[in-house]
């Protein structure tokens, strides 16, 4: 049998997933490469044997910028190129189609069944339409209720192994000391941060079946897991319950970014957060959305308020904003929680950090033009991290609006007057986020 030459096209993520569920120990073929994108300083790399399977890549598999994609395709004879990362809008993922066909090679969307593995416990997946709809607060809200039944809940995080994978298999996080522990990015900070410090524990790494099983065994005992998704990714576990978050801040691409739409039609329950901050109209094109593509979904309007801890550091002030990296990079946002802030509680300007950024955070403001006069906090790496500190160093602001979900004040030093911004999920109404979890443990005989 001739085996199909495969290069997987990623982001050190969905990526890897793919690999290890469908084309691991897959004697039918052999994954030539693996490309990165999106996230910066992924490429170069390799993908481990101890990870890829000894046998058939004992050398592991190399990881390349995607722009090297075409030649890739030529060098390495490839037949199938499989598309694997998410928050992507469907002209450009049809543009890439094009860019493999016109190499030769099938261009390959992988489904929710060759990629979903089943757990023995109930799984509750919350994913969303686009980045920075408001999943963490909505997978905080989930766990919340459920642990006020007394269960015990053990959280999964959708992947974002940006450091050493081999290292990166299996990581358990339950206490802050975790997160040095595992030499944690910013990015990695802000998704399990917020789940040890309310008490439960929270899984991540690279070989999602094998944290599956940790997690299901967790020492601390576990009841349900909860599938926190990442990006507009679909779960990589099979739900029980699936929840997917909107948002009417931009409207319409609920269904036109890739997998987002997935994501919409999968649901059974889809919460419009913000309903709050966003516009009338705006809102209701959501709603026409999702009426036309999922009807049977039960629907929650949620809104997500703000406090800050000094609203005297806001007032009156020249404020420099900043807001979650990924938000603001292709997630696309122009306004988050820090600005929403700034808005409420009177700042005089909101301070453009343009002409003071440094290093790789003036390299991010060329690769997405469009942030605007916000700074994302940025740290994916250590450069990254020193780039930012400098970055608020330099800018002539009266003081700092920390729009990220931790204190960036434990991660860099920031030597103007600074408050942090908390958010949460509140749900508008009924429906409501307890029903839906009554009638579902309720089911389960939990």
């Amino acid at each position: 049998m001739t085996k199909k030459n495969v290069i997987i096209i990623g982001a050190a993520g969905r990526d890897f997933h793919n690999f290890n569920t469908v084309f691991r120990g897959n004697q039918a073929y052999n994954v030539v490469a693996f490309t990165a994108a999106q996230i910066p300083d992924i490429d170069g790399r390799c993908y481990p044997a101890s990870l890829a399977g000894k046998e058939l890549y004992p050398s592991g598999i190399p990881i390349f910028p995607q722009d090297s994609l075409s030649q890739l395709i030529k060098k390495y004879q490839a037949d199938d190129c499989v598309f694997s990362y998410s928050d992507v809008p469907y002209p450009i993922v049809m543009n890439l189609s094009a860019q493999v066909n016109a190499a030769g090679a099938n261009f390959i969307l992988m489904g929710p069944n060759a990629t979903m593995v089943k757990s023995i416990k109930p799984v509750i997946s919350v994913c969303a339409t686009r980045t920075g709809c408001g999943k963490s607060q909505t997978s905080r809200r989930v766990i919340e209720i459920l642990m006020a039944k007394g269960l015990k809940v053990v959280a999964v995080r959708h992947p974002m192994p940006y450091g050493d994978l081999e290292a990166q298999k299996v990581q358990r996080f339950a206490a802050i000391a975790d997160l040095e522990k595992y030499k944690c990015t910013i990015e990695e900070m802000e998704e399990y941060e917020p789940h040890v410090v309310r008490g439960n524990v929270i899984y991540a790494g690279v070989d999602y079946e094998a944290i599956l099983r940790a997690a299901e065994n967790d020492p601390d005992g576990c009841d349900v897991i909860v599938w926190d998704g990442g990006n507009n990714d679909f779960p990589f576990y099979k739900p029980d319950l699936a929840i997917t978050v909107a948002d009417p801040h931009r409207p319409g691409a609920e269904v036109s970014y890739y997998p987002g739409e997935v994501n919409l039609r999968m649901a059974d329950v889809i919460i419009i957060n913000k309903i709050d901050t966003a516009q009338p109209e705006a809102v209701q094109t959501v709603r026409k959305n999702i009426a036309k593509v999922n009807p049977k979904a039960i629907v929650i309007d949620g809104a997500s308020p703000i406090s800050v801890d000094d609203p005297s550091v806001i007032k009156g002030k020249r404020v420099l904003v900043v807001e979650d990296g990924p938000t603001l990079t292709h997630g696309e946002m122009k306004i988050g929680a820090g600005t929403v802030a700034a808005q409420k509680y009177g700042a005089a300007e909101i301070v453009d950090p343009r002409p003071f950024t440094v290093g790789k955070l003036s390299e991010t403001f060329r690769i997405y033009p469009g942030i605007g006069k916000l700074l994302p906090a940025m740290g994916y790496g250590e450069q990254q991290i020193k780039d930012l500190e400098e970055t608020i160093r330099n800018t002539k602001c009266d003081s700092v609006i920390i729009g990220t979900p931790i204190d960036l004040k434990r991660i860099i030093t920031i030597d103007k007057p600074s408050t942090r911004v908390y958010y949460e999920l509140e749900e508008i109404g009924k429906p409501n986020l307890q029903d839906v979890i009554d009638d579902f443990t309720l089911s389960k005989g939990l």
